[in-house]
């Protein structure tokens, strides 16, 4: 039984949502996002304030879907309303990053800059040192954050690379260096 599955989401003020052909589109104040619907869940809109989630039969397949349905229609709900976001650090010496139009061009220690593509609906930010990923469908800004900090993950020894903000990068130690007499 999905405890997540099981609980109806209520339509915040000022979102609009249709059901067509196994697809639920969600539009509000900040934009329209579409949430596909497996052919085994049943998705009902009730007076226009509700949601409910059920699965049309109990196999695996069902109830694994069930609560990942009804997450993926919160989160569009609350992406057209209050949008999600996520924060990048640069940390490194000479380490930069600045936006060109619709790219990211990022100088993370190459010998070349490393120019960042940024996909329609996001919107990247850039103060001094922390680059902003937002929007409003969670599973892209989650993307386009992973797919900024894999140009240069952070590094154990000194952590110099790009990290989530606030992520606890585990440091190593380095060699250590031998004294003593020499022959």
């Amino acid at each position: 039984m999905s405890r997540i599955g099981n609980k109806p989401v209520t339509i915040k003020e000022g979102v609009k949502v249709n059901l067509n052909n196994n697809v639920l589109e969600v539009s509000g104040p900040k934009g329209v996002v579409e949430v596909k619907i497996h052919t085994k869940i049943l998705v009902e809109v009730r007076e226009g304030e509700k949601i409910i989630v059920k699965r049309k039969s109990n196999d695996r397949l069902s109830r694994s879907l069930h609560g990942l349905v009804r997450t993926l229609i919160n989160n569009a709900i609350n992406g057209v309303t209050e949008g999600f976001e996520k924060k990048l650090e640069i940390k490194g010496v000479g380490y930069r990053a600045a936006l060109e139009e619709n790219e990211l061009v990022l100088s993370v220690g190459f010998s070349h800059l490393v120019r960042f593509k940024i996909p329609e609906n996001i919107e990247v930010k850039v103060v001094k040192n922390i680059i902003t990923v937002s929007g409003i469908d969670k599973q892209l800004v989650g993307e386009v954050a992973s797919k900024i900090r894999d140009i240069k993950k952070p590094e154990p020894y000194k952590g110099k690379g790009i990290r989530y903000m606030n992520e606890y990068v585990i440091r190593k130690v380095g060699k250590a260096v031998k004294t003593g007499s020499t022959q």
